[in-house]
């Protein structure tokens, strides 16, 4: 049997139900490590903060629980 530990993710969903949502690891309190990120997930990251209330939704932070 595994242990689980938790993974959060920071999740822009779209506006309008049909375009892009981005999603990007995260702590708990929502805090990207964007060094961590790959360059392009880091422009998408940059894109998707500067697209808040025009195509995208303000963030959340959502939990789930991985079982390794």
């Amino acid at each position: 049997m595994g242990t689980a530990h938790m993974h959060f993710e920071l999740r822009f969903r779209s506006l309008t139900g049909n375009g892009s949502s981005y999603s990007f690891p995260c702590d708990r309190s929502g805090m990207v490590d964007m060094d961590g990120l790959s360059d392009r997930a880091r422009l998408d990251y940059l894109f998707a903060r500067g697209s808040v209330g025009y195509a995208l939704s303000a963030p959340a932070v959502f939990a789930a629980s991985i079982t390794q």
